[in-house]
């Protein structure tokens, strides 16, 4: 060990050294699972250097090191089911609000609106620049075609033919 080393830190060794493999044992017995019982373990540990104690140098002097690890390592197990409960009703509610909700599109009826909307784009790339802005305007913005003429600086009759084509060849793509 260094000579730098504090006694606390030669404490915490020996602890681990001496009992890890105990509270690990413990721990998967409790659990039914090794890596479960590894994090709480390996937790247990990080806890107890992490603790007000370390924080102000004492020393760390156990008489029954065993009965130390399981307190603070069920206190571990407690935190962790409280908090894998909030998730799951977390999920839970989450679940149930996505069931209530009116319109949430299946995922086929979203591929089929992507798919969709990938022909559409196809066929808005067939038109000049300025039809398919003024599609984008007024169909996804809502403007009227008095607005769209505006902005863009043409007649509204322009507009109008404008749009006659995108749909057309919106229909030519079978999308209309």
């Amino acid at each position: 060990m260094p000579a730098a080393e504090s006694a606390f830190q030669q404490q915490i060794r020996a602890l681990y050294s001496d009992h890890h493999g105990w509270l690990f044992n413990w721990l998967r017995r409790r659990l039914g699972c090794a890596d479960n019982a590894a994090d709480v373990a390996q937790d247990t540990f990080v806890r107890i250097i992490a603790s007000r104690d370390a924080l102000l140098g004492s020393e760390l002097a156990l008489a029954q090191p065993r009965a130390y690890l399981a307190t603070v390592s069920r206190r571990l197990l407690i935190d962790r089911a409280r908090r894998q409960a909030l998730e799951r009703a977390y999920l839970a509610e989450l679940a149930s609000l996505a069931a209530d909700l009116p319109g949430m599109p299946s995922p086929e009826e979203t591929l089929a609106a992507l798919q969709a909307l990938d022909e559409i784009g196809a066929a808005l790339a067939r038109v000049s620049a300025k039809a398919r802005q003024a599609f984008l305007l007024h169909y996804l913005e809502g403007l009227s075609q008095a607005a769209v003429a505006e902005r863009l600086g043409v007649s509204a009759r322009m507009v109008q033919k404008y749009l006659v084509r995108c749909l057309l060849q919106c229909r030519l793509a079978g999308q209309v």
